[in-house]
């Protein structure tokens, strides 16, 4: 990590690597959190998915919501298996019982969940602790597991309790509070059960000044004193006085004073009004603009920027002041501190996205939905406590008499560096400035728990004797088989032998398969007991080329009648299910491949790296298995028989399926056809078709060139390389400058380039 990250991030990183705990990443305003969030998909090796409680929270996060990623209905959830009805009609209730049956999660979204190992939940203080114990319900239920909080899944949150809290009104708190005894996330059920890892950063990189420093902490923690009081409210100013001062920003409580100062500010200057329109693409629903859709600006209007700067250059950041120097019809310039000679804007582009499985590689990817482009700046005359959140400044005035909520006056005080920054608007009372009691008893309490750096040695080997247990444990791939054999379409009868027998072979290969696992684990226990690391390494080697051997002949047969069911009509359920079965065997693949080096890595305290390579090898077999079964079957001669059942017309063509179509992408490609126009006259996503080409351009079938110029090309492959093949950290750092498939294209293009004759090298 970087040099000015401390000691608890990385403290914090090892927790996540190296343990499967709940984990609480807190700390005080600009001790770095935001940061190590950006730096995570650097840092692990573990499939991972941000949500927030909010749209905006969860687009400054690169995430998603986590109403939309677990499908929660809106209303309050009530962690018992009750129906909602028992708990009256003045508020809207669900229970477990109602969400497994009237809100029930569908395929796309379950296939995420059952592909991760951890789930990041960013500004947690907003979270309620029924929304928490609702994801845990639903986690245990995609994983089959209810012995382990969350079925197994680890969760990071991370946020500052003294900041936002959660919202909850009377009507649900009357019933609320039979379950809880308060609504902060900390409540929840889940984490009652399971425990949590409290691990709270102490550097602040906001603020050097110390008696700056000791005010906030005090006022934090309910401890404010009179001399803090006095020290605060000596940088009151009138509001004559503060009129006088420029290229200030007022924070304050409500959003009718801060729409009030910038509308005023804006109507008193000279000149014309200038519109700027914001261009929004496919699914970018209003209420995630970062912007009003139209952007107002006059000549020496106060703005702020309200994104970093993702030229590589860093002229500015989030929350910089500038103001407008001119306006035309289509360009903006602006000084600031540092460029007084002017600088020119460009827009910038936001991205809703969600997370989906690939259903060529399995991988899990982001796929933009929708974006909206706008130049990244808004009038800052004014902005609220709530959207100054994770901003900072060097000067502002705080307006602050009307706080309504715990902890809003600590939040705007923050917000600064120094106290030379601060001009108070209103004197600040030692009534009503306190922060949430709950809130504070909590992390009074913390005081006691384990220092972090002896958990994590107990936590470490709890993590390798469960990575044991749980990689040589073909339960969840069983379930999968059992579940799909009782609820999948009984009226589905196959004529062919072959097929109709095809489940319940693959079954009893499973079955087979798995019947020596618990003694093997034994041995396993056995030597970590021991601490035999060179025996256990040896064993754990000799166990992931066999039972790879073993499970992707499992997932062959899987994927093979997978393609021959694909002939048939009126089988999509079916292959729905099936589906089900195929990523449980091809996550157990990826497991078995990473186990040996994790555990080995965990056990020295070693940094378990990225493993990359592992996951590209994995998905490499399962494209190489598709190819496979196609030829197989449209060399089968049983389906230029018409007794093979519910066969659909025109076969022996097999049935198209996303993602597996490649030919016909080729074949497009061939004739010069763009990735826009194939993906319109295809019906599918420009996302899928160029993960079509990454194949072709993979294996030789299509030249990239088709459809990158050379300098396209070599500039992204440079850009490649600059981030260690890392796409995900391309993505992270370079927001809306590459999508996901452009990079997977050029990267094929490089394997191609230096691709050997067997896959095999990339399991190394």
């Amino acid at each position: 990590m970087e040099q000015n990250l401390t000691d608890k991030l990385e403290l914090a990183a090892r927790f996540v690597n190296n343990t499967n705990s709940p984990i609480f990443l807190t700390g005080k305003a600009g001790t770095g959190k935001t940061t190590f969030l950006r730096k995570l998909s650097e840092l692990t090796y573990k499939k991972f998915v941000v949500v927030a409680p909010t749209g905006i929270a969860a687009l400054h996060a690169k995430g998603v919501t986590i109403h939309s990623q677990f499908l929660l209905p809106f209303g309050s959830f009530l962690p018992t298996q009750e129906p909602d009805g028992n708990f009256g009609t003045g508020a809207s209730f669900y229970t477990q019982h109602t969400l497994s049956r009237r809100h029930p999660i569908n395929a796309a979204r379950k296939s995420v969940l059952k592909s991760i190992d951890l789930l990041i939940i960013d500004e947690v203080s907003m979270l309620r602790a029924d929304v928490l114990d609702a994801i845990d319900f639903r986690l245990k239920s995609v994983k089959r597991n209810f012995n382990e909080p969350f079925g197994g899944i680890q969760v990071l949150m991370i946020g500052d309790l003294f900041q936002l809290p959660p919202i909850v009104k009377d009507i649900e708190w009357s019933t609320l509070s039979r379950f809880y005894k308060s609504m902060h996330f900390f409540e929840a059920h889940a984490l009652h059960n399971s425990g949590m890892v409290y691990l709270e950063l102490d550097k602040i990189f906001r603020q050097k000044d110390d008696t700056f420093i000791n005010i906030l902490n005090n006022l934090r923690e309910n401890r404010i004193t009179d001399s803090d009081i006095k020290i605060l409210n000596s940088y009151f100013k009138t509001e004559e006085e503060t009129k006088k001062l420029d290229e200030v920003i007022t924070i304050t409580t409500h959003n009718y004073k801060a729409e009030n100062i910038n509308k005023n500010a804006l109507s008193n200057l000279p000149g014309k009004s200038f519109f700027y329109d914001a261009e929004i693409s496919k699914d970018f629903p209003e209420s995630l603009y970062p912007l009003p859709k139209a952007l107002e600006l006059k000549e020496g209007a106060q703005i702020m920027f309200i994104k970093n700067d993702t030229s590589g250059y860093s002229e500015f950041f989030n929350g910089k002041m500038a103001k407008v120097k001119e306006l035309k019809a289509d360009e903006i310039i602006v000084t600031f501190e540092g460029r007084r000679d002017g600088y020119k804007l460009t827009k910038e582009v936001w991205e809703n996205k969600k997370y989906v499985v690939n259903e060529a590689t399995k991988e899990l990817e982001e796929e933009v939905v929708g974006t909206f482009e706008q130049y990244p700046i808004k009038l800052a005359w004014a902005v609220t406590v709530h959207k100054s959140q994770g901003l900072t400044f060097e000067k502002a005035i705080i307006d602050v008499g009307q706080a309504f909520a715990p902890g809003q006056v600590y939040v705007a005080l923050s917000r600064l560096r120094t106290l030379d920054g601060l001009i108070l608007r209103t004197r600040i009372s030692p009534n009503g400035i306190g922060n949430d009691s709950n809130v504070v008893n909590f992390t009074k309490s913390t005081i006691n728990l384990p220092q972090p750096e002896v958990l994590l040695k107990e936590k470490q080997r709890a993590y390798v004797y469960r990575l044991i247990q749980h990689t040589f444990d073909f339960k969840e791939i069983k379930e999968s088989v059992e579940h799909f054999q009782k609820d999948s379409d009984s009226s589905l009868e196959f004529e062919d032998e072959e097929m109709r027998n095809a489940v319940q072979n693959i079954k009893t290969s499973i079955f087979a398969e798995s019947s020596y696992l618990n003694s093997f684990q034994n041995q396993l226990f056995r030597l970590l007991s021991e601490n035999n690391l060179e025996m256990l390494e040896e064993r754990l080697e000799k166990a992931k080329s066999y039972y790879t051997e073993k499970l992707e002949k499992i997932l062959f047969d899987i994927i093979l009648h997978s393609t021959e069911v694909s002939m048939l009509s009126k089988t999509q359920v079916y292959l729905e299910k099936l589906s089900d079965i195929e990523l449980s065997v091809f996550k157990k693949i990826n497991q078995i491949q990473k186990a040996s080096h994790i555990a080995i890595s965990v056990l020295k305290n070693q940094e378990v790296g990225k493993l990359a390579s592992i996951d590209a090898g994995v998905s490499f077999k399962r494209m190489e298995l598709v190819d496979k079964t196609k030829k197989i079957t449209k060399e089968n001669p049983k389906f230029f028989k018409t007794k093979t059942g519910k066969r659909k017309k025109g076969a022996p063509n097999i049935k198209l399926q996303k993602g597996e179509t490649y030919d016909i992408t080729y074949s497009m490609s061939d004739k010069g056809t763009s990735i826009e126009e194939i993906a319109i006259q295809r019906g599918l996503a420009e996302s899928t078709i160029r993960s079509h080409l990454a194949k072709g351009i993979l294996n030789g079938r299509v030249s990239i060139n088709s459809h990158m110029t050379g300098e396209e090309v070599e500039n992204i492959s440079n850009l490649i390389r600059k981030y260690d093949f890392d796409l995900a950290k391309i993505r992270q750092e370079l927001p809306g400058v590459y999508d996901y498939g452009t990079l997977k294209m050029v990267l094929s293009h490089i394997d191609y380039l230096k691709k050997s004759p067997s896959q095999e090298s990339l399991k190394d």
